[in-house]
Order: C-alpha cells, then structure tokens, then sequence
C-alpha cells in the first residue's frame, strides 16, 4: 500500500504534529552515542520548515514510568542536538517550553509558533496515556495541530497513542507518512513482494521464537535462508547436532522442527553454520577454538565459523535481493564478531554490484555501523521491531489510520 506523504501536503502557515523516533542510545553524562535515527529525521523536518509549516516534533525516550518527569529520559539534550543539526534551516533554533507535552507552557509554544518554526515536546512516555493508547491524550494532542505525519517507523508496530489514538483522533484533518516513514515501506515493500532474484534471507539473533513469524513468512518465498546467531542451534539441535553449551531454547524444540519440516516441503534452501567459534563463555578474554558442525562439551557457539562465513558471503554475494534481521553472533563482543562483519561486508558489495541490500534496524544497524558499510547498503531500517514485523507479513497498526493513496 501507498501512504501520502508530508511533501504532498500544503504546510505553509499550519501546525504540523510529526511523531519521530528520537529514541537514541544517551550516556550517563546525557551525551547522544548514536544520531542514526534523528539524521534520518531530517529530510522530513526540513520539507515543513522549509515551506512555511509550523512544526511540533513528538517523541519518547526510554522506558520511564509514565507518572511524569524523569530528568534522565528528557528530551531537552535531543531539541539541543537537533537544533546543532539544522543548522541555519532552523535560524531560531528547536524550542522545548516545558517539563510536559500537555501543560500550558507547551500549548502556548505551540500557539504561539511561526511559519518555519519548530519546537520539540516532552517525553511523551512521562504521560501514561502514551503506552495504553489512551484516547484521552490523544484528543489533548489532537488540539495543537492541523496536519498528523508519522515519520517514526521505530514505533509502527506499537499501539501506542502518538501512533494510533492520535491519527483517528485526526481523522478530519490530513494524515500522512514523512520521508523515512515512506522509504521504510518502499524498499522493505518492493523486497517481499517483488524481489529480484536470488533473493536471500538472513536471520540472526538469540531466540528461535523472536524470529517464527519471520521464519514461517519467509519460507517459500527466499531462495535461499541463511540462519545464525543462537537461533541457529535451536534448530540444530532438533537436527541432531551436538551443540555444547550453546544458548538452545528447549521449550521451543517443537517449533523448530515444525520449521525444519516446513523447509523440507518448500522451494527454499535453509543453509545452517557447518562450523563455530567457540569459548568457555561469553567474555573476550575467554579462551577460543574452531569447532566443525558439532559444538564441543563445555564449549558454546559464539559466532559463525569461517566455512559458515565463507558459504554466507558467497551466497550473498551471488543475490539480487538480500534482507538482513538479526546479527550472526555476538558482535558486540571480540573476536566473535568476525563473522557478522564479514557478511556485512558481503551485503555492501552486494548493493554496489547492482542488487538491493536491506538492514533491520537494531542490533543488526549496530552491527553494519561497528563495521563501517552502513553507509554502503541499499537501505538501513531505523526500526528493528518494525522492519521484523514488515518480515512476518504483518500489518503496522501505525499505519491504518493514514491516508493511503
């Protein structure tokens, strides 16, 4: 489906609600570590400003505990940071009135905006009206503007009230998607339902669970599924595999034998690690060796070996389409981020050689970014959560109240 976007809106003199997705990794000392999804924001933000539109940016931070302010969850160092980013597109800098998205303070900043104008309101989280999609806060919410744009993919799969009560509250007004919100869907879109092909899967991560929906969706439609992480020795282990101490779900057997079954009667090659490097524990100084396809007793599987490596990368290589959810293994942690790193290396030449690599976001953006090709893949999804959702075939509740075209 096609939703309108903010650029085919007429913004100039309006108040413009944007949902962004500002909800970035910050130090103790209130430092941004990461800026990946506010710069994504930008193209959206500045397509308002720069057309006259009077903007409010919401967002949350965090988990805070929805009983109001919480000094270390505020937005403030975010509107500061943003402010450092447009730059001179934003002549008077990002406001930020107050302690509360709703209290008079920010209502009377938000009346009193001009054309160009932007201001950033608080954590909407420190409301629990947010998380329980209270109708209530999204009527109040309503009330500031004219026009809803939802550029927070990160949050699209969450019924939450900035993202669901909040356009139906609108329903009068004009509801759209911004610029990242739009390109999420394309590429995640034209990957699922037109690929080129070879098309390629690559599941990662801890748990078999997290990925079914994943899994079960993507069955019969990739050529190829490329599956490491933990996941991997779940699956192994139902296979007949020795898989030492390696994380297994065992409460979820059953499950994957009911995927290595539905592999068997698809098209769809499933390609498991042959090889391992393993440690004692999960500890960079731990002590490691290179295991075949069975794991050692006393050891566990930490990341794919070379010959897993090797095969991965040369499949991707070989691909049209590629879509990635899940790192390979524990990439955070040396030297069990070789792998991971090599087949993000693979996934950029993929994509300069004319084919079309996707990154869920998350841990897996984490992981093209440690490896420096982020900038060299076809698209980086700003939502993990969401881009694995777009994986399983499911609708985004985020996006059933907007305009589609």
């Amino acid at each position: 489906m096609t939703f309108k976007t903010i650029e085919e809106v007429d913004v100039s003199g309006k108040r413009v609600l944007m949902r962004v997705d500002f909800n970035v990794p910050m130090g103790p000392d209130g430092r941004i570590e990461d800026d990946f999804r506010i710069r994504h924001a930008l193209p959206s933000i500045r397509s308002v400003i720069s057309r006259g539109g009077r903007l409010v940016l919401l967002s949350h931070l965090g988990r805070p505990s929805g009983t109001g302010f919480e000094e270390k969850l505020s937005l403030a160092p975010l509107a500061a940071h943003l402010a450092g980013l447009l730059g001179p597109d934003a002549p008077n800098g990002v406001g930020f009135p107050s302690m509360d998205c709703l209290d008079d303070d920010a209502a009377g900043a938000v009346s009193s905006l001009a054309d160009g104008e932007v201001i950033l309101l608080e954590n909407l989280r420190f409301n629990e009206g947010e998380t329980s999609d209270s109708h209530e806060f999204a009527q109040a919410l309503s009330s500031l503007a004219d026009v809803y744009c939802n550029d927070a993919f990160g949050c699209c799969h969450r019924k939450h009230a900035s993202v669901h009560a909040l356009p139906a509250a609108m329903s009068d007004r004009p509801r759209v998607v911004g610029l990242l919100v739009a390109d999420e869907i394309r590429y995640m879109g034209e990957a699922l339902d037109a690929p080129q092909r070879p098309f390629v899967a690559i599941l990662g991560g801890a748990k078999v669970s997290d990925k079914i929906g994943a899994l079960k969706n993507l069955i019969g439609k990739v050529d190829t599924l490329l599956v490491g992480g933990a996941m991997a020795y779940t699956l192994m282990k139902v296979m007949g595999h020795e898989v030492g101490s390696s994380l297994v779900e065992e409460n979820k057997l059953e499950l994957a034998r009911e995927i290595i079954q539905m592999v068997d009667s698809s098209a769809t090659d499933l390609v498991l690690p042959v090889d391992h490097i393993c440690g004692r524990e999960l500890s960079h100084e731990s002590p490691v060796c290179v295991a075949d396809v069975d794991v050692p007793r006393g050891w566990m599987g930490l990341d794919i070996g070379p010959a897993t490596t090797a095969r991965f990368t040369n499949v991707v290589r070989e691909a049209r389409t590629v879509v990635w959810n899940g790192p390979l293994g524990a990439f955070e942690t040396t030297p069990f981020d070789v792998g991971t790193r090599q087949v993000a290396v693979s996934l950029a030449s993929c994509a300069q050689n004319g084919g079309m690599s996707i990154v869920g976001g998350g841990d897996t953006a984490a992981a093209v970014l440690l490896a420096g090709v982020s900038e060299r893949m076809s698209h980086v999804s700003t939502g993990g959560g969401a881009s694995l959702r777009f994986l399983e075939g499911e609708h985004l509740v985020g996006l059933s109240c907007l305009e589609s075209m």
